[in-house]
């Protein structure tokens, strides 16, 4: 198959400079005509035993999918399944598993943006003289026996 590339060179080789200028201005046309498109991906809500509610109901009275039903609320498609399939969310429990993983790791986060991560180490270069000036010496009788070798 032929390429736009390949087709212009094409075109320049025979000299139809009007077909290239056609070209190029519907090319232009089509660079007006773009738009920068929003990311896809939206920001989760915070789970909450309501929304867990609501995601049982719609999951209860309809025929949605999962993943509808997490497009419609603005939710995790995980966060769906969590709740259907083991009932996650549905207690506003602090005690529960979800709850304490989610304090840990917003725990976390604050340590992180605090600056509280260790400093990294930082590695100097030595020279050839230094490494040899560091080296321990060696008494006679090691000398005597690693010589023999």
């Amino acid at each position: 198959m032929t390429t736009l590339k390949e087709f212009e060179d094409a075109l320049r080789e025979q000299g139809m400079h009007m077909a290239l200028a056609i070209l190029e201005r519907l090319r232009e046309r089509d660079r007006t005509k773009r738009s920068v498109t929003p990311a896809r991906r939206i920001a989760g809500r915070k789970m909450t035993p309501e929304l867990a509610r609501r995601i049982l109901e719609l999951h209860g009275t309809t025929e949605m999918t999962q993943q509808e039903i997490a497009f419609q609320l603005g939710v995790n498609q995980g966060r769906v399944n969590e709740v259907i399939k083991r009932g996650k969310w549905l207690h506003d429990d602090p005690a529960s598993p979800e709850a304490i993983a989610r304090d840990k790791a917003k725990a976390r986060m604050a340590v992180d943006a605090a600056g509280k991560r260790p400093a990294r180490r930082v590695i100097k270069a030595v020279s050839a003289d230094q490494k040899k000036a560091s080296k321990p010496k060696l008494s006679n009788q090691a000398q005597l026996l690693l010589g023999d070798l």
